[in-house]
């Protein structure tokens, strides 16, 4: 156990260290390139604000209009013959919007649920199977210029309710009821 702490205060000063390195045993400038990956850094955070003000601001509304609870409850009805959980609905909803909105509705979950009850094993899986969709495509996409990311989006889509589908089919087989 020591030694895995050790490691893991170790590992990003070594990496680091590894990194500069690198760059003076290859005659690089570590201050030029460090400079201009700072730059760029701050010109494409200024990009991408207006994209996260408004992500930001549709997670809000979202959690506070009630909606993922009427989605959960409808869609929760109509796939019910599953065996899928209902109150992990509103967890994979803002999932494609928001990791951190959705961490906050998964340690809800946990402090209701528990961490070893079926609803928490699924989702504590799915969380890490899925991903946020619209954050994502919006940076990404805005970065590259592409302006048709419908074939994208469906895609990404799917992928989600795989993932979503795969947790709920692991925790199925690895803890059985």
């Amino acid at each position: 156990m020591e030694a895995a702490a050790m490691v893991s205060r170790l590992i990003l000063p070594l990496t680091a260290a590894l990194i500069v390195g690198w760059g003076l045993w290859q005659g690089q400038d570590i201050f030029a390139v460090f400079c201009r990956g700072a730059k760029e850094g701050l010109r494409l955070s200024i990009e991408i604000l207006p994209t996260m003000v408004g992500l930001l601001t549709a997670v809000g509304a979202l959690r506070g209009s009630g909606f993922l609870d009427l989605m959960g409850s409808i869609l929760g009805q109509v796939i019910a013959f599953t065996g899928f959980p209902a109150e992990l609905i509103p967890l994979g909803l803002m999932k494609f919007f928001s990791s951190s909105a959705a961490t906050g509705l998964f340690l809800d979950l946990l402090q209701t649920a528990g961490p070893d009850s079926f609803s928490g094993r699924i989702a504590s899986v799915m969380l890490g199977a899925t991903e946020t969709v619209l954050y994502t495509m919006s940076i990404y996409l805005m970065k590259v210029g592409i302006k048709d990311g419908r074939y994208i989006l469906k895609g990404a889509i799917f992928a989600n309710l795989a993932g979503m589908a795969g947790a709920y089919g692991a925790v199925k087989l690895f803890f059985p009821s």
